[in-house]
């Protein structure tokens, strides 16, 4: 969800392999999510084993995260950690909207509608406790770097992000500006075709990369004004102002110097705190990092097999082929490199 600011904001399209060399923090839960929602069989219902367990989001991240790093990619993904106060009214509505998606995707699924119910299936999404350990327990044998954040995962990689730790934040979410990343791109999770919801036709989604100070001297606005623009057309965090839309809201922010005076302007008051939402983004809550705490690690074939084929009924053929597949093309890398590097 999230602040939305994609009408007003532009997007630089890139590819992954534009990415190539650089450390990126990675949104978990906004990647974990956009795999249940996209990998899903023709009855609406997320992958699972024999078991009944839910394994969309391994199926996802370990094809996902090997072609990131296929390419160059050093993915750390940072987890979410417990959410704040401030964000409990978002999360009942997500809960409410949820338990309705889940009714109608049932209902549909019954009456065989299989299209219905794949689009109600792909909202009534709940990443559990068990996924996310799971999630974690796969990235470890991978030797991909995982962070656990004190509150928001956006928040903890974007606080990295202008330390320097990271070149950028992977996310759908524009908050991360809103948190003072300093470069974020989006569709890393996937890219390609998509088919856009309700409808029948697809449509071309590509890597976006976004710089905040560009984007900043583009609006003709600081920070705190970008986060005075998200308040008004709503965050997780709180409600949006009736009748203000993201181009409204840009002009709002641009005329006044006082947050006060655009509520006057826009004759709404709000039941909120807006300078409690603004602390949230300016002083965002998160854990010291240090370059140790995000070093990767060597990757454990055997363990990777014993967890996908052995405990989740994946196909040993296919994760066989492709971690041989990924490997040999390292190791010729690494060859050479050192062949580079004896040479001069």
């Amino acid at each position: 969800m999230g602040v939305n600011l994609s009408d007003i904001i532009e997007k630089k399209e890139i590819t992954l392999q534009d990415l190539g060399g650089k450390k990126v923090g990675i949104d978990s839960y906004n990647m974990l999510y956009q795999f249940l929602a996209s990998i899903r069989g023709q009855d609406g219902l997320p992958l699972a084993d024999s078991q009944g367990q839910v394994t969309s989001h391994l199926t996802g991240l370990f094809y996902r995260t090997l072609n990131l790093m296929d390419v160059g990619i050093k993915p750390i993904y940072v987890f979410d950690g417990v959410p704040s106060e401030l964000k409990k009214e978002t999360l009942k509505k997500r809960t409410e909207i949820r338990t309705d998606a889940m009714e109608k995707s049932a209902s549909a699924l019954k009456e065989g509608n299989f299209e219905e119910a794949q689009k109600f299936g792909s909202r009534a999404l709940k990443l559990t406790p068990l996924m996310v350990s799971e999630a974690k327990e796969l990235l470890s044998y991978m030797g991909v770097p995982v962070v656990q954040a004190q509150e928001e995962g956006e928040a903890q990689a974007s606080v990295m992000c202008n330390q320097k730790l990271i070149d950028g934040v992977v996310s759908q979410d524009f908050d991360c500006l809103l948190f003072g990343a300093n470069d974020l791109y989006r569709n890393v999770g996937f890219s390609g075709k998509r088919k856009v919801p309700g409808k029948n036709f697809f449509v071309e989604i590509k890597p976006e990369h976004l710089n905040s100070m560009e984007i900043l001297s583009q609006l003709k606005i600081d920070r705190k004004k970008l986060i005075w623009l998200g308040i008004l057309v709503g965050t997780d965090f709180n409600k949006k102002f009736p009748r203000v839309g993201p181009k409204t809201a840009l002009k709002l922010v641009q005329k006044f110097d006082d947050f006060d005076d655009i509520i006057k302007e826009t004759k709404y008051e709000p039941d909120f705190d807006y300078k409690k939402i603004e602390n949230v983004f300016l002083n965002p809550v998160s854990f010291n990092i240090s370059e140790k705490d995000i070093q990767p690690k060597e990757m454990d074939k055997d363990k990777i097999i014993e967890f996908l084929v052995e405990r989740h009924d994946f196909s040993r053929e296919r994760v066989e082929k492709t971690l041989n597949t990924y490997l040999d093309k390292k190791s010729e890398k690494e060859k050479q490199k050192n062949l580079g590097a004896w040479f001069g």
